[in-house]
């Protein structure tokens, strides 16, 4: 049956009850699946009969997880994988040959920047990118092996937003690829294939699991594409477990509800920081300052949790500002039930030039903040007295 809500698609979208009718879906912790008989076995190889051969395959619980994302993102088929990572590097090497070029934002994923400049050159396969506030160039990028254009929105961590109908209009102009980053968003705050995406990729383990307890990617798309991603990876192997697929399944069943709160929260946040005498800047979607406020408003549901802000007094005021936190977590991981602080420049980021750090909008003093569920008022009160300590 479907159902045209998003909450209800993602909480009574499920497998088929076996004969002991359980109201929650069972894991299928096995490896691999019998078959009655010889033409059984062979038709289900020769993918005459559609059916569960290996977990490295397929298995219900990463369909069932796969289907509510495809319902959510509007897609058409998908696959999910042992991590994000997983995923977005699948999805290239899946859909690339050698002597093909990437058009991407600059602001990018860190591990996502090294598959371009560090392992695809290995394989002939370049990358171009594109500042986001600059997208007018993309086209004077694009050359005729170009078959990729990539970006993230909003992007991390500096909390840029990409225009993805104007992405759309370009990938469809000149036939390309375009693979959208969702995992800031979630297909709860917006969908990229309305806008011309033809694949859009997750780290699962961010706000679709929102609890930081397991990993866990997606990739949802065009059905070919898809097909070309499934082979790809049922040969090298990257697949999700059962019981992360499980898990990331029921945490789509509250992912509306918790990322309603966690939008609620950021806003509040950014309003207080905007206001605050040690901070310079900050960038947050829903906030009229954002200079893609425009933009975000038009694509986004909402203004997502992820909450950048520079503190003035540069790198040392932004270490002095993570010894100061008491109570939210310092990490590199976000989309969390429990806030957390990062500062790129002196942590994630520390081996890029200065130079490159401010390519994609990192300065010295950037902290950004994934808004988590607590009392925000808990929230502000640390931030604010780390700030003015």
């Amino acid at each position: 049956m479907s159902y045209h809500n998003f909450e209800t698609e993602a909480i009574r979208t499920q497998l088929d009850k076996t004969e002991f009718l359980e109201h929650s879906v069972p894991l299928y912790l096995t490896s691999g699946f019998v078959f009655e008989d010889a033409e059984e076995m062979r038709a289900s190889f020769a993918e005459e009969k559609q059916r569960n051969l290996y977990s490295r395959f397929s298995n219900p619980n990463t369909t069932e997880f796969v289907e509510k994302i495809c319902k959510m993102e509007e897609a058409e088929d998908g696959y999910a994988f042992s991590t994000g990572m997983a995923a977005i590097f699948s999805t290239f090497a899946a859909l690339l040959n050698s002597g093909d070029h990437i058009v991407s934002s600059r602001s990018v994923f860190g591990s996502t920047h090294a598959l371009f400049t560090k392992y695809f050159p290995k394989w002939n396969i370049d990358t171009s990118y594109f500042k986001v506030d600059e997208v007018e160039t993309i086209e004077n990028l694009i050359q005729p092996n170009t078959k990729i254009l990539y970006a993230e929105s909003p992007t991390n961590p500096a909390v840029d937003v990409l225009d993805l109908e104007y992405l759309g209009k370009i990938a469809k102009k000149h036939n390309l690829i375009l693979i959208i980053d969702n995992c800031f968003a979630t297909p709860y705050i917006q969908q990229p294939v309305k806008y011309g995406a033809h694949i859009v990729v997750h780290s699962a383990t961010k706000l679709i699991d929102g609890q930081g307890r397991v990993l866990g990617g997606v990739a949802v798309g065009k059905k070919d594409l898809i097909r070309e991603i499934y082979l790809f990876s049922r040969n090298t192997g990257p697949a999700l477990s059962p019981f992360n697929a499980w898990v990331l399944s029921k945490s789509l069943e509250t992912l509306a509800v918790r990322v309603e709160k966690h939008c609620e929260n950021a806003l509040k946040l950014a309003e207080f920081l905007e206001a605050h005498s040690n901070v310079n800047l900050v960038k947050y979607p829903f906030l009229k300052s954002h200079p893609q406020y425009e933009v975000a408003k038009k694509q986004m549901k909402l203004g997502g949790n992820i909450v950048a802000f520079e503190v003035k007094g540069g790198i040392e005021a932004g270490r002095k500002f993570l010894n100061n936190i008491k109570m939210c977590s310092l990490s590199a991981n976000l989309g969390d039930t429990r806030t957390i602080v990062t500062h790129p420049a002196s942590t994630t980021h520390s081996k890029l030039s200065e130079e490159d750090r401010l390519e994609v909008g990192i300065t010295d003093g950037l902290v950004r903040v994934s808004v988590g569920l607590e009392s925000i008022e808990d929230v502000i009160n640390d931030i604010s007295q780390a700030l003015s300590s």
